[in-house]
């Protein structure tokens, strides 16, 4: 969301019981299994939790940069990581979309993952794949929840610029546009309240808020939504005219902890980005009770968020025998071959955001 960007209508207690089944009914009709490669790569959590632990290590706000990029690769035409495909002659990039550009990161550490995958499991586990455990791995390594992801998917030869365009959120939406485009992907409002909870963790950048804290809706004024002791804070990080590429802490109590802070932020109107605080200040709001509820009970969302976690991660997934699964996650692999490409380099051939 630009920033994980990122995402039942009243039961909070069935999400949670249904967030303690072994497997979701969703991921079960997509036909993903959490043991899909327990023969042909037993290893693979493992290998990619070594990686992600050591880039982790001197870049903690990787953990949440990589959750938020499974959210940016599901909502344009399903979690099939045409997020990571580069831009060629047949193939215009998602990653130069608006709400991709300068939000997403963690692009050569999915590229360092392939490497150690290929070295174990050469043309086993898809891109797809490591784009979902990569999520779970970093929830857990930021003291998050765990949950056992569905794997099996395979990777599309298709990207999409324009859909990426059409269908990511924006950190300026109102609760209303939220609410729309969540629903297009067949996510409801605690989906929306409990995603949005991957915001306890990571960074964003200036220009983000920029509007937000001098000229909110063309006023010239502050959003007044925002604590005005905040607003100081963050105007002293972002400057007026500035060059937005600062960073500031999306939790600012506990930014590279996975906890249940961001909805007590958003109590206060702490919430750093428009749609954040959006959960919690529109009137009448039914987001306003599952804030309170996460607020107080951090087992409560973290549950719903394995639960929201999980289904999200069946939009449009490709199985069987469509698509690929790519030997380098940034080509298809008629282009990898064309291209004379060998095994993945974790250094060259993807982009990378800062």
């Amino acid at each position: 969301m630009s920033s994980f960007g990122v995402k039942v209508w009243c039961a909070v207690v069935l999400v949670v019981i249904v967030g303690e089944l072994p497997m979701s009914t969703d991921a079960q009709a997509s036909g993903l299994d959490p043991s899909f490669y327990k023969n042909t790569c037993p290893n693979v959590h493992s290998i990619v939790r070594e990686v992600i632990r050591n880039v982790s290590k001197t870049d903690p706000r990787m953990l949440g940069s990589l959750i938020r990029l499974h959210f940016h690769d599901c909502f344009v035409q399903g979690c099939d990581a045409s997020i990571l495909l580069n831009d060629t002659k047949t193939i215009a990039s998602e990653q130069s979309a608006p709400p991709n550009s300068n939000s997403i990161r963690g692009l050569d550490v999915v590229n360092k993952i392939k490497t150690e995958v290929e070295k174990a499991c050469p043309g086993v586990v898809s891109c797809a794949d490591i784009l979902a455990l990569a999520a779970e791995i970093s929830s857990v390594l930021g003291q998050g929840p765990d949950w056992k992801v569905p794997l099996g998917r395979r990777d599309s030869t298709t990207a999409n610029k324009t859909l990426a365009g059409l269908n990511l959120p924006g950190p300026s939406f109102d609760l209303t546009t939220l609410k729309t485009f969540f629903n297009r992907q067949g996510l409801d409002v605690t989906d929306l309240v409990a995603l949005s909870g991957a915001h306890t963790i990571g960074r964003a950048r200036c220009q983000f808020i920029t509007d937000r804290l001098y000229n909110f809706s063309n006023s010239a004024q502050p959003d007044p939504n925002l604590n005005t002791t905040y607003l100081q804070q963050l105007r002293s990080i972002c400057p007026k005219n500035g060059p937005g590429n600062a960073l500031t802490n999306l939790d600012s109590s506990t930014p590279d902890k996975f906890d249940k802070n961001y909805y007590s932020n958003l109590q206060i109107r702490k919430g750093l980005l428009q749609s954040d605080q959006e959960l919690f200040s529109t009137p009448g709001a039914e987001t306003v009770s599952i804030v309170n509820k996460f607020s107080s009970d951090e087992n409560a969302f973290f549950e719903a968020f394995k639960a929201s976690m999980i289904k999200m991660g069946n939009i449009g997934v490709i199985t069987g025998n469509k698509g690929e699964i790519r030997k380098q996650c940034n080509f298809v692999n008629t282009q990898s071959i064309e291209l004379g490409l060998g095994l993945y380099n974790s250094e060259d051939g993807m982009v990378s955001s800062s």
